[in-house]
């Protein structure tokens, strides 16, 4: 499914952004820090408003087995969000704070891509498909998916 495919791209997308704040912390670079957190945030933004109202919303009404397993990883949604907007790369304790949420990301990653993305695959129908794939759209205006 194409859609599944733009969620890994986004998630590697959002990872090698994290990846590279902590190269520019580590490098005493705080102000590319701050860069790199700045577009992790706006990416993991769009990505996830198009992953909550669409393809969390139609697995979560499937079943209450799905809606048990995306209500926590909205909250993980929720975390990573508030501490990208409130991180002071400069601050040793939060640059600690980062790492870890980093780490976390990874294990959530894996949640999306590991357990629910196969899921869906094999349970959603096609109008499900055609809701999921309209919140992207409407999560990323003006942009398109990947078609190669």
């Amino acid at each position: 499914m194409l859609l599944i495919r733009d969620y890994v791209a986004e998630h590697e997308c959002a990872t090698d952004l994290g990846d590279d704040a902590i190269r520019a912390i580590d490098q005493g670079d705080v102000y590319a820090a701050r860069e790199f957190i700045s577009a992790m945030a706006d990416a993991l933004e769009r990505h996830w408003k198009g992953e909550e109202n669409g393809l969390f919303r139609v697995m979560a009404a499937r079943e209450q087995d799905y809606a048990d397993y995306v209500a926590p990883l909205i909250v993980e949604h929720r975390e990573l969000a508030h501490l990208l907007a409130t991180v002071d790369v400069s601050d040793p304790a939060d640059q600690q704070r980062l790492r870890v949420a980093f780490e976390q990301l990874d294990e959530h990653i894996s949640k999306e891509e590991d357990g629910l993305f196969p899921a869906s695959v094999v349970t959603l129908g096609g109008a499900e498909w055609d809701q999921s794939v309209a919140a992207w759209s409407e999560a990323h205006p003006g942009e398109t998916m990947i078609t190669d």
